[in-house]
């Protein structure tokens, strides 16, 4: 009897835990063998030598359209570049390419790939790449250790077919990861991918400065908040802006998108989310199986997805990261803007707006003005006032309501209103601090509930009171960061309250 209990478990086994679900669709699957492939069943390189197309993102290069491997040359720099990371907040950034993510490299399974890794003469930091997609020590990192102003080289065989993520691998390697070293490396199964209308490249990254979240200027690296895993910033594409505005990805209703998503960490796992569709599929974790009508899908830091989704209706559709925190409050989110007839038998609503974009759906060039300003001296009230609006309609606007009216019985009105403009170190501390309980606002008492909004900037608080307080018949004159500094540096907040 014993001797048919491990026969019967595995058999209990095989009912209960079906293989993985994975449709075999020609151009993603059909050449996955047991084993793994061999350069010898790949075949070997025809043809001279072709030089790899490189894209930037969030654009992806051409197919490769070949039916048989070829010697392929890639060229990739490493630059170290100082860019905006936040409206008014700049970051010298470790690249591959001058780009966060770095050179998205496309090729083909069976290529042999000559890679060349250039250093920047400018760069003050030796650099290396591991790519994810390469058999051998360190995917590369090992023969690639380059110092500023000179190239390494080295070969590999594109063996397996998916989407890998690659990094530079030189101590510390978590520094070098978080400065924004990373990138994508799709290996094309022989056949190629079926045709779609958009491809589009994103990589989601956390990012650690020394000062806080939107705090303005140069801002260097933080150790430590990196080692506590502790972020200030959850980006997609290396910037709040990247993906938003003018900037945003776009399409029509009726075509098929193909997004190759990565997580280049260094530390966190990635729930990715496009609010408002369902991916049709999802090679989950960059391999060969599947996943249909999926809502969130989980990266892992490290590693890459792609997805695969049709467009129905227009609208402005939000990318998250649906650790929502993250996306709010960290920058971790995109627009995908969808062009084309409604169709109300499927969704017959409005497009998304402000309410829940906050302040990605308009503008923020005015908070860069007023943040550069003040880097040279002190801001014009006219600067403060159209920083704060772009402030307040992101931040307090659905509460409040953008005439600043607020909701009869619910919130009061900041238009004409007596209460907040009797008292400016009241109305800062009720920003940091928040205010629950009954109030009188104008002969009218209104009893609810302001959360504190102490993760905000000092600057960013005092444009945003200055604005209130200047408009909808309130007069004042500007409120300084130095004014909000007081109020706050003198207020006890419990343990755990942003400070």
């Amino acid at each position: 009897m014993k001797a048919l209990i491990p026969v019967v478990a595995t058999w209990l086994l095989a009912l209960l835990v079906p293989p993985v679900a994975a449709g075999a669709q020609p151009g993603l699957n059909s050449s996955a063998t047991a084993g793994g492939p061999s350069q010898e069943s790949l075949g070997r390189p025809q043809g001279p030598p072709v030089h790899a197309v490189l894209a930037s993102p969030p654009n992806v290069p051409p197919p490769v359209h070949r039916n048989y491997p070829a010697r392929v040359i890639v060229d990739l720099e490493v630059r170290e570049v100082e860019k905006e990371i936040s409206e008014g907040v700049r970051y010298t950034f470790w690249t591959f390419g001058g780009t966060v993510p770095g050179s998205f490299i496309r090729v083909r399974q069976g290529d042999t790939v000559e890679f060349h890794l250039k250093n920047h003469p400018n760069s003050k930091m030796p650099h290396n790449i591991d790519l994810h997609g390469v058999v051998g020590p360190g995917g590369g990192a090992a023969s690639s250790f380059t110092a500023p102003g000179h190239e390494s080289q080295f070969t590999f065989t594109a063996l397996h077919q998916g989407i890998y993520v690659y990094h530079c691998a030189t101590s510390p390697v978590g520094m070098h990861i978080a400065n924004g070293m990373y990138g994508l490396m799709l290996v094309e199964p022989p056949e190629g991918l079926p045709a779609v209308d958009h491809e589009y490249y994103v990589m989601q990254g956390d990012f650690y400065t020394v000062g806080k979240y939107r705090e303005k200027g140069l801002q260097p690296f933080d150790m430590q908040k990196a080692i506590d895993e502790k972020p200030t910033y959850v980006l997609f594409n290396g910037s709040e802006g990247a993906l938003v505005g003018d900037r945003a990805l776009t399409a029509k209703v009726g075509e098929k998108i193909r997004l190759f998503v990565g997580n280049g960490g260094p530390n966190l796992v990635s729930s990715f989310h496009v609010i408002g569709e369902i991916f049709d599929k999802v090679w989950f974790e960059g391999g060969t199986s599947y996943q249909e009508h999926v809502q969130t899908t989980l990266i892992p830091a490290g590693g890459a997805i792609i997805a695969e989704f049709h467009t129905v209706v227009p609208g402005s559709f939000v990318i998250v990261d649906h650790s929502i925190f993250r996306a709010f409050n960290k920058g971790a989110l995109a627009i995908l803007r969808v062009d084309g007839p409604e169709n109300k038998a499927v969704y017959s609503g409005k497009e998304v707006d402000s309410t829940y974009l906050g302040d990605k759906a308009g503008s923020l060039q005015a908070v860069s003005a007023v943040a550069a300003a003040t880097e040279k001296g002190t801001p014009t009230l006219a600067q403060q006032i159209a920083a704060g609006q772009a402030l307040f309609n992101g931040t307090c606007s659905v509460c409040h309501q953008p005439t600043g009216q607020g909701l009869e019985g619910v919130f009061p009105p900041l238009a004409k209103s007596d209460f907040l403009m009797s008292d400016l170190k009241r109305a800062i501390g009720i920003l940091l601090n928040g205010l629950t309980g009954a109030v009188t606002v104008n002969g009218k008492t209104f009893n609810s509930v302001m959360p504190p909004m102490s993760q905000l900037n000092d600057d960013e608080i005092a444009n945003i009171l200055s604005y209130v307080r200047n408009s909808w018949g309130n007069q004042d004159g500007a409120v300084s960061s130095a004014d909000v500094a007081a109020v706050r540096k003198s207020t006890q907040r419990p343990a755990g309250a942003a400070q």
